[in-house]
């Protein structure tokens, strides 16, 4: 009879993601308990899977143990809407350093005993995981190798936090043959993927607006796969890894989107944390919006106009709440202040003639007279004295005073004079102290460099030259065409617009000699044949309209700025340059024909001699190089040296003066033969 029993539904939550995003807040509790709109959002996540008929969860944590367990067992008592038909157990381990070491343990463990859903509990959704789960199964029968079904969301923000994609999957079974997470708030003006994508599949669909909330369906190999590959650290590793071991593994991904009408989001930094709260209070996750008594069974709020929720037990003037307010009990505003864009925790209490726009106060926070908070945190028991200014993406911790007459912009802010930091050893309990730069005795500012380790945040990719800072809040408006690259919303300021200014985004053209420097880089690197080169750029010519003129300067710049040539070997420049003609001198000759041709190319020289220094020195013997190539000629040179006037080309002239003499000598004494 065995055989018969209903297989029961089950869960893991993974609590302990986004450590580092959510500094210093992250140091005072769980990031799975950090209130959101008031609710904790490991109880969305819980309602989540409660909804979608899981029977038995399991919430797996290394930081804040006890803590965690004791709010699951405070929600069991009383009655939180998701402990009914739901079992949930706290497991963790103290050894668990990452999302790869969590599953390798709860494999060790042995609990899951089919096809389980993953989230992690900082994921917000109102979807129906019971379809997905099914078709999971059914693919599970049909493909023994299933590993996985990621469950990924259309989205269509212009903001990005680090959870977008870009795919590739067939369409005829959503099987996954590319994954790539896109960098936060950059552009890309271009991706690659590469070509076995293709040919190894007749019929593939690519997806640029997806959003990854952090869920999948994973098969009890899933767990099997993250003990037999120690190199899996994070969920991107493990996709990664059967992506280009799939043969090896003999294990596939497969991907399901959820319908437009069902809400799913990952909060994995403060950004996010900002839109995904704007979400719930302009109820694009309905039920999970405040007047549905989310976490508790009885209604907490009062639903009035312009998206404010308000609670019986808060006492506030009836100008004071403008539009998307939640206030929770006990809290106060006194006359003359204006709130918009704002969650208010419990027992807060505001003084006169504050404005707060795009805040979040936690419990028991207290703000004095005339204070002024925009695109902040500020944590539990926290006091703002009178006439600060805090903005621009600032946190500020539990328990922090904040003098008065304080201005913040950009900062964290923490209420103890040290934190610790993991030295470069990185080994168990190898820290450093960090002393901290105060503002007042119970207020020091945070460096986002002593803060710890990015790799606590799941799943999200830093470059090495990228400067290391936690994203903050900012302008959710703002279009992503406006915004730097950089992760850090709160550069795009009014403050900031003359800076903004001097550093344009790329235009076309810019991106037509980018293409080509990757076109000619790969071409170099690969020995391509010449003609296919000269259709890709052909190709992007026609993409970025570039007129002929423009081909043929920025042809002759991006062979001078493939990488090679820009870091010589030995730091011999004509080596570099003599080799990378002998095999790209064709593409070049396509271009470089005309009288006209042979100006544009020498103008493209004169950029390459600013902008690099071994080309500098060597200007005169490139030149050369080019002349006894037969890629300019005599009268071009002559011409382009002519051209060559004011200060700013006066070095170039006096580098070419041997030269230019060289050719008019050589010049006279053909015509001389000639008489």
């Amino acid at each position: 009879m065995a055989q018969f029993e209903k297989e029961i539904v089950q869960a893991v939550l993974i609590a302990d993601n986004n450590v580092w995003n959510f500094k210093p807040l992250s140091d005072e509790g769980s990031t799975a308990l950090l209130p959101l709109v008031n609710v904790s959002m490991l109880d969305y996540a819980l309602i989540a899977l409660n909804r979608s008929g899981v029977e038995e969860v399991f919430v797996y944590a290394s930081l804040y143990l006890q803590e965690i367990r004791d709010h699951i067992k405070k929600g069991i008592a009383t009655y939180a809407s998701w402990s009914f038909k739901m079992t949930v157990h706290m497991i963790g381990g103290e050894g668990c350093r990452c999302f790869g070491d969590a599953m390798r343990d709860l494999d060790a463990k042995a609990l899951i005993r089919g096809n389980f859903i993953l989230m992690g509990a900082d994921t917000v959704t109102n979807a129906d995981l019971r379809p997905v789960l099914e078709q999971h199964k059914r693919m599970a029968k049909f493909d023994k190798g299933t590993a996985a079904t990621l469950v990924l969301k259309e989205c269509a923000i212009n903001v990005r936090t680090g959870n977008e994609l870009l795919i590739a999957v067939d369409r005829q079974n959503s099987r996954l043959h590319y994954h790539q997470r896109l960098r936060m708030n950059h552009k890309e003006p271009r991706y690659q993927i590469p070509l076995d994508v293709f040919l190894g599949n007749s019929c593939v669909a690519l997806h640029h607006n997806l959003l990854d909330p952090q869920i999948a369906i994973g098969s009890p190999s899933m767990l099997s796969l993250f003990s037999d590959n120690f190199d899996f650290q994070t969920r991107d590793d493990f996709v990664r890894g059967l992506l280009i071991n799939e043969e090896l593994l003999d294990s596939r991904i497969y991907v399901a989107l959820l319908p437009a009408a069902q809400y799913a989001h990952k909060v994995n930094n403060w950004p996010a944390y900002q839109l995904v709260s704007r979400d719930i209070i302009n109820r694009w996750a309905y039920p999970l919006v405040p007047d549905m008594g989310v976490y508790k069974l009885h209604q907490q709020y009062v639903f009035h106009k312009d998206n404010i929720y308000k609670s019986h037990e808060a006492h506030v003037s009836k100008v004071a709440l403008r539009e998307n307010v939640v206030i929770h009990a006990g809290s106060h505003v006194e006359a003359g202040t204006v709130i918009r864009d704002t969650v208010i925790g419990e027992n807060c209490r505001i003084g006169r003639h504050c404005q707060l726009s795009n805040v979040f106060l936690m419990a028991n926070v207290t703000i004095q007279d005339n204070c002024r908070l925009e695109h902040c945190v500020v944590g539990d028991r926290a006091v703002i004295e009178t006439e600060c200014d805090v903005s621009a993406g600032c946190v500020v911790g539990a328990n922090c005073v904040l003098p008065r007459k304080t201005k913040l912009a950009k900062t964290l802010v923490t209420s103890t004079p040290n934190t610790q930091r993991k030295t470069e050893q990185e080994q168990e309990q190898d820290y450093e102290t960090v002393e901290l730069e105060a503002i007042g005795p119970q207020a020091y500012i945070v460096s986002d460099l002593t803060t710890g380790d990015p790799d606590d945040s799941d799943g999200e990719e830093l470059l090495p030259q990228q400067t290391l800072c936690i994203p903050k809040m900012g302008d959710l408006m703002v279009p992503l065409d406006d915004i730097s690259n950089c992760s850090d919303f709160s550069d795009i300021s009014d403050d900031d617009e003359g800076s903004r200014a001097v550093t344009p985004l790329p235009d076309d053209t810019n991106i037509f000699l980018s293409e080509v420097i990757d076109s000619l880089s790969r071409g170099f690197r690969e020995r391509s044949n010449p003609d296919f080169l000269i259709l890709e750029i052909n190709s992007s010519r026609y993409a970025y309209n570039m007129s002929l003129k423009e081909v043929n300067f920025n042809v002759v710049k991006a062979v001078f700025g493939m990488q090679h040539i820009v870091e010589p070997a030995n730091n011999n420049v004509l080596a570099a340059i003599g080799a990378a003609f002998k095999q790209l001198g064709p593409v070049v000759s396509n271009y470089i024909k005309s009288e006209d041709a042979m100006l544009d190319c020498l103008k493209a020289l004169e950029d390459v001699y600013e902008e690099n220094p071994f080309v500098r020195e060597k200007i005169s013997q490139i030149v050369h190089y080019l002349y006894d190539k037969d890629f300019v000629s005599e009268d071009a040179i002559q011409a382009w040296y002519c051209q060559l006037g004011g200060e700013e080309h006066f070095q170039l002239r006096q580098s070419l003066v041997k030269l230019v003499d060289w050719l008019n000598q050589s010049s006279e004494e053909d015509d001389n033969d000639e008489a």
